[in-house]
Formats: C-alpha cells, sequence, structure tokens
C-alpha cells in the first residue's frame, strides 16, 4: 500500500447510544494520509457527536478508531491527542482573558518535559523550555500572520483572526490528524474564501490530514476531496466529493423531497 493511500484515520463500526437514542449507528470511515476530508449531513446528523467520540470526549458504546493503525478507542481526551488528534470546535473556545502567544503556547503543554516542582522554582529546564515554546509560538503565529498580535488579549481579536489563532492552537500540539468543526461558522463570504484558502495552506505546509464538519457546502465542495454524509446517525452516502453531493439521496436529506 502507497504511502498516499495509507490511512490515518479508519472507523469501523463506530456506534454510541444515550438511553433509547442511538446516535451513532455502525459508522465506517477511512481517512487517508495528506486527504482534506468532510463529514457532512442536516442538523442533528450526528456529525458533533463523532468528532467527540474521536477525541475521547464520548466513549463509543461498540466499535472502534484507529489512529495510524493504534487502537485509540474509548482513551481520554488527554490521550488521544498526545495520540496525534487536534481539533478545533464551532464555537471559538480560546482562553479570551489571554495572550494571543499565550493561547498557542498552551497547546504546547501536551510536550513539556520540565516537573511542576521546576517550574514552582524556576528551575533552568524550566527557563529553557519556556524560551523553546515561546520562539515555536512565533514561529506558528507567523505562518497565519499574527505575529504581530502576540501580545494582544485574543479577546480584542477580530473573528476571522480567532478562527485562525484556534487553528494555530490546535497545530500546536503537533498533531497527525486536525478536526475542524464547522471553521466557517459565522463567517461572510470573503471570510469563508480566505478560510479555504487558510485550511490549503495548512494541508500543504505541515503535511496535515485535515477531517471537517461543514454545512457551508460551497466549502466543502472547494476543498473536500471525499465525504461522508450522516443523517440520523447512519451513513447516507460516502466517496468522491462531486459524487456524493449530487447524489438524490443526499440532496432528498438537506433539502427534503
Amino acid at each position: 500500500m502507497s504511502e498516499k493511500n495509507t490511512p490515518i484515520l479508519e472507523v469501523k463500526e463506530l456506534s454510541i447510544q444515550f438511553g433509547g437514542l442511538r446516535a451513532v449507528d455502525g459508522l465506517n470511515m477511512r481517512v487517508k494520509k495528506g486527504q482534506l476530508y468532510g463529514l457532512i449531513g442536516p442538523n442533528g446528523a450526528g456529525k458533533t457527536t463523532v468528532f467527540n467520540m474521536l477525541t475521547g470526549v464520548y466513549k463509543p458504546t461498540s466499535g472502534g478508531i484507529f489512529l495510524d493503525g493504534v487502537n485509540i478507542t474509548g482513551k481520554s481526551p488527554v490521550e488521544i491527542n498526545k495520540s496525534g488528534i487536534a481539533r478545533t470546535f464551532q464555537n471559538i473556545r480560546l482562553f479570551k482573558a489571554m495572550s494571543v502567544i499565550d493561547n498557542v503556547k498552551v497547546g504546547m503543554q501536551n510536550r513539556t518535559k520540565y516537573t511542576t516542582i521546576e517550574g514552582i522554582l524556576r528551575l533552568p529546564r524550566y527557563f529553557k523550555e519556556e524560551k523553546q515554546m515561546n520562539e515555536k509560538a512565533v514561529e506558528l503565529l507567523k505562518v497565519f500572520d499574527l505575529d504581530g498580535e502576540k501580545n494582544q488579549l485574543s479577546a480584542n481579536l477580530p473573528y476571522g483572526k480567532q478562527r485562525k489563532l484556534e487553528i494555530a492552537r490546535a497545530l500546536a500540539t503537533n498533531p497527525k490528524l486536525l478536526l475542524l468543526d464547522e471553521p466557517a461558522a459565522g463567517m461572510n463570504p470573503n471570510e469563508t474564501a480566505e478560510l479555504m484558502d487558510t485550511i490549503r495552506f495548512v494541508r500543504e505546509k505541515f503535511d496535515m490530514t485535515i477531517l471537517l464538519i461543514e454545512h457551508d457546502m460551497k466549502l466543502v465542495a472547494g476543498i473536500c476531496e471525499e465525504l461522508t454524509v450522516l443523517n440520523f446517525g447512519q451513513e447516507l452516502a460516502q466517496g468522491e466529493t462531486s459524487a456524493v453531493l449530487n447524489d438524490p439521496k443526499v440532496i432528498t436529506a438537506y433539502l427534503g423531497d
């Protein structure tokens, strides 16, 4: 199997039940390394529930999740993040009272090596790692043209730049797979067009695999190579983007009969 066709993420018969409700039922999905993959569907289809299982917020009732061939099913969010999955949220979840650079440095905390005592006592290893984190954070902010605002409060950034900062913070965890939950939510057409460029750039610059949930079909059609469509927790269609978006079942699910 060539590297290009190697799956970074495999979801096998993934299901979760809340009481009598089966929110996701037997989902199978395969995302290849370097791919831009979309998970779409009407409101309430179960998309964010899938993301919550992939990131350890919810534990699946049955089925498996494999990252780079390793079974991560049921692991904690911290363990899954260290394994290589990072995400953003539909509603931006920055630390609003912290500076732009400190938000990015938060994303690096999962890889610090100094101990709590070394941090409290400000021992040499603490200062060495903090210096390295500052340098890496500035480099990452430069990629998103945010280095000029590194000392501003994140709450004071315009909406589009807050989205970029959230992506930068996710990338600071050094993921193999980046999950974007409705990144275009609340954006105007110009901001959405800029976001599409940003997502493409992130894929190329960081050799990143990206799985996104999105309701903006123009964005989905413009950047996603393959799609899975969920409806009432079940797979409705799957495959190459243009074929899926033209599937009568998918059109009916979105627009009604």
